[in-house]
């Protein structure tokens, strides 16, 4: 139980659910704190604002005058006590001067981010002056730099589950390539034995009948097993004769495919049709289409196969007559 437990996986599974909470729960601290702060920055900045228009002739307005100046990423918009705007700063005016809409939307939306800073008249207390502010660029990157990490760490994880399964993918076809080239080897035994017996056949009196049909069962097992051993490498292409391939296949499936079965072929093409093909992977392909359409007859019916050759490609069709499947299997 606890080596399970205690698996690589689970505890690198762990240990990244555990960074990214951290540097989540870390980024909203941060983002907490330079709101804070923004929040004193907009304050001052009301604050200095006011200043320096009520402020006396021979009054020292430097460090005012610097507040305001130094306050470069807030936007901020003043309104009255009517919400009329009466100024703003850091914001697009290109945006302000084309679109008259473009403030009150602002304004609109900075109203649902953050109550108002409001300076109250000392002289007339229903006169206030309201300060709405958004987000400097600062806290935005702050705020969802979380979801653009998540982001990078779960394609980064994707990406290693894609590269582990096609490694996994990988090394199983080299186990399943491996075993059909070893089934492969271990035929050649039997089956280089029983060419020798056959031979041994042909000289007994009264197996001439017999002899033919083992000698093409035998090489049926000779290319069964050069097929085993073709699995998990390239196929070496040869010029073939495509009809004659075509037809030495129906003519061994017609012999055992029993008296009820009708076999015909179809040829709408220019003869002789020379192709590169494998002729061992060839015939196991046609094969496995023939052995389909005996299965679908049960014992009776009628198998055609057609060529029909067009500008570009050669299309191989095996039809039958047998029961369709139904929609749902």
């Amino acid at each position: 139980m606890l080596g399970a437990l205690f698996h690589w996986k689970n505890i690198v599974a762990f240990l990244a659910i555990l960074i990214v909470s951290g540097t989540i729960f870390y980024s909203q601290f941060l983002a907490k704190k330079i709101a804070v702060r923004e929040r004193q920055v907009v304050e001052q900045w009301a604050e200095a604002s006011q200043f320096l228009i009520r402020a006396p002739i021979d009054a020292e307005i430097l460090f005012a005058t610097r507040i305001l100046t130094e306050n470069k990423t807030i936007p901020i918009i003043e309104t009255n006590e009517r919400d009329s705007i009466l100024n703003y700063i850091n914001l697009d005016t290109a945006k302000v001067s084309a679109n008259t809409t473009y403030l009150t939307r602002q304004l609109e939306q900075f109203k649902k981010s953050h109550p108002p800073v409001i300076w109250t008249d000392p002289v007339v207390s229903s006169r206030q002056n309201r300060y709405y502010y958004g987000e400097s660029s600062l806290l935005n990157q702050v705020r969802y730099f979380p979801i653009a990490q998540l982001c990078i760490v779960a394609l980064f994880i994707t990406l290693i589950l894609i590269s582990l399964r096609s490694s996994y993918l990988s090394s199983q076809n080299q186990v399943w390539a491996g075993m059909a080239k070893e089934t492969a080897h271990q035929l050649g035994t039997p089956v280089s034995s029983l060419e020798g017996w056959l031979e041994m056949l042909r000289d007994i009196p009264g197996t001439e009948k017999i002899v033919p049909e083992l000698e093409k069962d035998i090489r049926r097992l000779q290319l069964v097993s050069d097929r085993f051993g073709k699995i998990g490498s390239k196929p070496q292409l040869e010029r073939t004769e495509l009809i004659t391939q075509v037809q030495e296949m129906v003519d061994y499936m017609k012999k055992r495919a029993g008296a009820g079965v009708h076999f015909s072929m179809e040829v709408q093409a220019v003869q002789p049709l020379q192709l590169l093909l494998s002729p061992p992977l060839f015939n196991w392909v046609i094969e496995n289409l023939l052995k389909n359409a005996l299965d679908a007859l049960n014992g009776g019916g009628a198998v055609t196969v057609c060529i029909i050759e067009d500008a570009t490609t050669v299309q191989i069709e095996v039809a039958d007559t047998g029961k369709v499947l139904s929609p749902n299997r």
